[in-house]
């Protein structure tokens, strides 16, 4: 995975909207390696192929979706990584994850147009992501090993194999659990999958995906 949460930051200065979200508006790739690359596939839903590879599909959420404190998506692993410890640096693959970036609310209002650059270094940005793979219990909270301490991390749903799946999560309450206190404003979004270090192929799809 390597600087995924770093890259995971620069955000859009696209807009999701809450309610059925589309992948074919708004939605880019960031590059984590000149020679590295995920296939992404964007429309109703976001399809990613992985081969070897790692990247990130990413997006803004429109201001008067900020206070959003719940999602639901479906998606399915046709192909998939092997089990991976998701809180190893370097050695934690999995097939497909979906972030949640928060700011505090006070704050959110002068990032809205921020760059990677000027977001890194802020101590305040906290990211949650749902990952389907490794082989920990779901619902287990896994500090990200990437990143300073404290600001990332991953919450296992599904353990790594193939299937279809629909999720809910409750934001709020997550972020809880994760962080403490209350989960400030969601400022963006992103989607990845993640085969580089067990150098094996990934296909994917996620859709269905709503904010509440």
């Amino acid at each position: 995975m390597r600087i995924i949460l770093s890259a995971v930051l620069a955000l859009s200065a696209a807009a999701a909207t809450a309610g059925p979200i589309s992948f074919s508006n708004g939605w880019q790739e960031q590059r984590l390696s000149l020679f590295s690359s995920n296939d992404y596939s964007f429309g109703q839903n976001l399809g990613l192929v992985s081969d070897g590879s790692v990247s990130i599909a990413w997006s803004r959420v429109a201001r008067m979706d900020w206070e959003a404190s719940g999602a639901a998506w479906s998606w399915t692993v046709d192909q998939s990584v092997p089990a991976t410890d998701l809180s190893q640096k370097g050695g934690d693959d999995r097939n497909i994850s979906l972030y949640f970036v928060f700011v505090p609310e006070s704050i959110a209002p002068s990032l809205e147009g921020a760059n990677i650059r000027s977001l890194l270094g802020n101590d305040d940005v906290r990211i949650m992501q749902y990952a389907w793979g490794g082989n920990h219990a779901r619902g287990q909270v896994i500090q990200s090993p990437y990143g300073p301490r404290g600001q990332g991390v991953t919450i296992a749903l599904r353990q790594a194999g193939t299937g279809s799946h629909s999720e809910s999560v409750d934001l709020a309450a997550d972020y809880a659990r994760a962080f403490g206190g209350e989960k400030g404003a969601l400022v963006g979004l992103a989607v990845s999958g993640d085969s580089d270090d067990t150098d094996t192929v990934i296909r994917a799809v996620i859709g269905n995906l709503s904010l509440r």
